[in-house]
C-alpha cells in the first residue's frame, strides 16, 4: 500500500506527552496523496449523509461506504502507530466522519467512555485533519489532563460552563496544576492522538470558510465492550482484507 504519513516520530518522549496531556499532535504528516484520496472519499460519505433513512448512518459507519476509508483500518502504518499508544494487543472500534462546513455550529465539551474503572485497558481516538484547522475556526480545544479522572459523565456547553462546573478546584494528578483550557493550531495533514477519555470541544467553523474534512478511527485494548463500536455483523464478517485480527470484539 503506499504511505498514508511522511516520516514522523512517535516514540517514548512522545508517548510521555501524551499520557500527561491526554492528547498529542502530529502536524502535517499526511502524503499529499492521501490528503487528496482522503478529501475524496470524506465527500462521498458526505454525500450520502444528507436524507439517509436506515440503521447504517453513513456517518457513523463511514468505512463502510467507502473502500479508501475501509482500507485504512489495516493499513499497515495506521496499525503502527495505534500501537505505538497501546500496545500489540488492539481492535479497531470505528471509523467516524466529522466534516464541518462553514456556518457549522461546533461542539460542546465532552469526553468518552471505555473501561472507565481500570486504566490498563486504553482506547485511543485517530483524528484527520486532512485541511487543518485554527484554534478560532473549527478548532479543536483540550483539557490537559482530564483523560486522567476517565470521566465519561463530563459534559458543557461552553468554556465558562466547563471551568465553573465538572473542572472548578481541579488539578492535574500528574503535575498539580489547575486544570485550564488549551488551544491550538494545526495545518493541512495533521493527525492528532487523543485517549477517549480527553475532555475535548469543537469551535464553530466560520461561515466563509470551506468545509474541515476530518475523519476519526478509533481503537482499544480488548477486554471490554464499547458504546461507540460502530461495525456492522457484515463487516465483522466480511472486513476489507488485512483487516480480520481487528475486528473481533476479543
Amino acid at each position: 500500500m503506499e504511505p498514508l504519513f511522511e516520516p514522523y516520530c512517535f516514540g517514548d518522549a512522545e508517548r510521555e506527552i501524551m499520557d500527561r496531556g491526554g492528547h498529542f499532535l502530529l502536524p502535517g504528516i499526511m502524503t499529499p496523496s492521501s490528503q487528496e484520496k482522503m478529501t475524496a472519499a470524506l465527500a462521498h460519505v458526505e454525500g450520502l449523509i444528507n436524507g439517509y433513512e436506515g440503521d447504517l448512518h453513513p456517518n457513523r459507519y463511514a468505512a463502510e461506504y467507502n473502500e479508501y476509508l475501509a482500507s485504512l483500518i489495516a493499513h499497515p502504518q495506521m496499525v503502527e502507530l495505534a500501537r505505538n499508544v497501546l500496545g500489540d494487543e488492539i481492535r479497531y472500534d470505528h471509523c467516524v466522519t466529522l466534516n464541518r462546513p462553514g456556518g457549522n455550529g461546533g461542539q460542546g465539551w465532552h469526553s468518552h467512555e471505555y473501561s472507565d474503572d481500570d486504566p490498563n485497558l486504553g482506547f485511543v481516538r485517530i483524528f484527520f485533519y486532512v485541511n487543518g484547522f485554527t484554534a478560532e475556526d473549527g478548532g479543536l480545544r483540550v483539557v490537559p489532563g482530564s483523560h486522567l479522572f476517565r470521566d465519561a459523565r463530563l459534559h458543557a456547553h461552553t468554556d465558562d460552563d466547563l471551568r465553573d462546573g465538572w473542572m472548578k478546584d481541579k488539578t492535574h494528578p500528574m503535575t498539580g496544576e489547575p486544570l485550564d483550557v488549551g488551544r491550538f493550531d494545526a495545518p493541512a495533514g495533521s493527525v492528532i492522538l487523543m485517549w477517549t477519555h480527553a475532555a475535548h470541544a469543537v469551535t464553530g467553523r466560520k461561515a466563509g470558510s470551506p468545509t474541515r474534512w476530518t475523519v476519526v478511527y478509533a481503537y482499544r485494548n480488548p477486554g471490554r465492550t464499547s458504546r461507540a463500536r460502530w461495525i456492522s455483523e457484515a463487516f465483522e464478517k466480511n472486513p476489507y482484507p488485512g483487516a480480520e485480527g481487528l475486528m473481533p470484539l476479543y
